[in-house]
């Protein structure tokens, strides 16, 4: 963890202090605000895909999902074709990829990758507007953002070096991930429960955990002056608090939402 008093307190990183916060703020608002933008665009592309996907036109449809809607063919080939199996995995396969290619991608492209990215989210996460209700999906996502920010301001503003979470939590999440897709195959409502309290946890305590890492990790290289990997890092940050606000609200949302 970077000693931030150092910084402070240094004679000649002392006289940048101001530079540095400065930095800080800006890095911080880069992050925060390409994560609202991806959040953004991720539900815009889940209500349109799912209004393309739906119809009440019985003529229209292929498959009657509720009494006044229907699949269209493009909601049936999304949702009861082979297609779905990669729609539903493509964020994750995206995401390695993604990681694995950003040193060599500028940083303007970093964030049209990630902006791409949040579309293809929402065309994963989609099928929440025909599950659940309208009302309940805003009241969800309302909660999500509330924790999320007291989460987020915790970590960036605590002295305590939590930096000992990560491991414990990334092997929370690889048990997520494993859980989830052996209950696909095994359907059962209380292992999903369970699979639900377990990852609203593991995504809050990431929250603050990521919070404070892009932190220091911005103090200690912001004294390189490396314009472009802070950019590109803080495109890194936003996806990784991206990915703990969509994963604690799709958790929540399976714990709290009304379905139709």
């Amino acid at each position: 963890m970077a000693d931030y008093n150092t910084i402070r307190t240094g004679t000649a990183a002392g006289a940048r202090v101001g530079e540095v916060d400065a930095g800080l703020r800006a890095h911080m608002n880069k992050v925060y605000g390409t994560m609202s933008v991806g959040t953004f665009i991720t539900f815009l592309a889940a209500w349109a895909i799912s209004g393309l996907a739906t119809t009440a036109d019985p003529s229209a449809g292929v498959a009657q999902i509720s009494s006044d809607t229907y699949l269209t063919q493009l909601g049936s080939a999304l949702y009861t074709s082979p297609l779905k199996w990669l729609i539903m995995f493509a964020p994750l396969l995206f995401v390695f990829g993604f990681s694995a290619g950003i040193n060599r991608m500028s940083a303007a492209t970093a964030q049209t990758v990630f902006y791409v990215f949040a579309a293809v989210m929402g065309l994963s996460i989609s099928s929440i507007f025909l599950v659940f209700t309208g009302y309940s999906i805003i009241q969800v996502f309302l909660v999500t953002s509330i924790a999320f920010a007291g989460l987020s301001l915790w970590g960036y503003t605590t002295k305590k070096d939590i930096s000992g979470w990560g491991s414990f939590l990334i092997m929370g999440v690889i048990g997520l991930i494993v859980a989830s897709i052996i209950n696909i195959f095994l359907g059962s409502p209380a292992i999903a429960f369970a699979i639900s309290i377990l990852g609203v946890l593991i995504f809050a305590g990431l929250t603050a955990y990521d919070t404070q890492q892009i932190k220091n990790e911005y103090i200690e290289h912001a004294r390189y002056g490396d314009s472009e990997w802070l950019g590109k890092s803080a495109i890194m940050g936003a996806l990784r608090l991206y990915l703990d606000f969509i994963n604690m609200f799709m958790f929540l949302l399976q714990l709290l939402g009304n379905r139709e």
